[in-house]
């Protein structure tokens, strides 16, 4: 895969999957925007470890529409263009329906929401915008295993995740006609900071054996997937969800 010549923005970008997937597009050439909400330190260590220069770091809260709207502003304000966006950035909240209060329950799923799904469709819509104008371009969202499977203490996230799914596959049906095409990776665990706590715990030998590989993913194997499905030659895969679980979850 030859990225030469293209921008890409990637939300979440500074650790996680994120970073793997801004260190993967730089070393095939592209020029990177790595958005992150408040970690200015990571995302400078991100940048200073990709290939290539001219790569930038945005700070924004995409749970804000202004914010996203002056994001990608400054994106194409800096490269000119957007040809490549990935929807990385979201939140995980445990939030047991039977142990939180109703409280803390709303609280959860709208801060869940206003960034895994409303800000993902902000940014859906404002890339589009540009790519419309400019003849086209890509789209990867980071959806999850959990929108298939449940997630019975983040049902929040499980919800966003789904509705993830329903709103790309969806826009990919509404934009294709703009040669904007959309794909969606959905990993299980992955060994990033949001899944450490829990995959350092007593829970995470069995979380592991989930898989027959014995393991979680990596987060360069879940960039693979997204740079797979953004890549030129993908466009028939428009709308398709690409499963990164290691066989640890099978839907029909």
């Amino acid at each position: 895969m030859d990225f030469s010549g293209k921008s890409v923005l990637i939300t979440g970008g500074s650790r996680g999957i994120g970073r793997a997937t801004a260190l993967a597009f730089a070393e095939k050439g592209a020029k990177v925007a790595i958005n992150f909400r408040s970690d200015t330190q990571a995302a400078n260590e991100t940048a200073e470890m990709m290939q290539g220069e001219d790569h930038i770091c945005i700070k924004a809260d995409i749970s804000k529409p202004s914010a996203v709207d002056a994001m990608m502003e400054a994106v194409v304000g800096e490269f000119g263009k957007i040809d490549i966006v990935v929807n990385n950035a979201g939140i995980f909240t445990p939030h047991p329906v039977d142990e939180v209060s109703y409280e803390d329950w709303q609280d959860a799923w709208n801060k869940t929401l206003q960034i895994n799904l409303i800000g993902a469709a902000n940014v859906c819509y404002c890339a589009a915008q540009y790519m419309m104008q400019q003849g086209g371009g890509r789209i990867v969202n980071v959806s999850s295993r959990g929108a298939f499977r449940g997630e019975p203490h983040h049902t929040a996230y499980g919800a966003s995740k789904a509705g993830l799914n329903a709103m790309s596959q969806s826009l990919a049906q509404s934009l294709a006609k703009h040669h904007i095409f959309v794909g969606i990776v959905a990993p299980g665990f992955v060994e990033t900071d949001m899944a450490s706590k829990i995959l350092a715990s007593d829970k995470g030998a069995a979380i592991k054996q989930q898989s027959p590989l014995g393991r979680v993913a990596r987060p360069e194997e879940v960039a693979y997937g997204i740079m797979f499905l953004a890549s030129e030659g993908s466009e028939f895969m428009t709308g398709t969800i690409l499963d990164i679980n290691g066989a640890s979850y099978l839907r029909s």
